[in-house]
């Protein structure tokens, strides 16, 4: 499948999807081999979505976004040869 109908097939189900979503905060990373169009892509479905993109990272392939349950599950699998860890976005100490 080419990415624009990957891209149309993602748009289509997260439109569906989300009048009953839940929005949650997370951190969506990649290996570093990730090409820039699959980020391109995710964002793209997330903020189409309704999602909002929070923050792009630099030092590694990734961004923050408050997005909806379910777009957040078709990101995961959205170009499937590079899968998207997706995180909740919280706060870490050491104790």
């Amino acid at each position: 499948m080419r990415p624009a109908s990957i891209f149309a097939a993602v748009m289509a189900l997260a439109m569906g999807a989300a009048a009953v979503d839940v929005k949650k905060q997370v951190i969506i990373t990649y290996e570093s081999n990730t090409p820039d169009w699959v980020l391109t892509e995710a964002k793209d479905a997330i903020v189409a979505a309704g999602g909002l993109i929070t923050h792009e990272y630099n030092l590694i392939k990734g961004f923050a976004a408050t997005a909806g349950e379910k777009v957040l599950e078709s990101v995961q699998v959205m170009g499937s040869k590079y899968q998207a860890l997706v995180e909740d976005d919280k706060v870490v100490t050491a104790e």
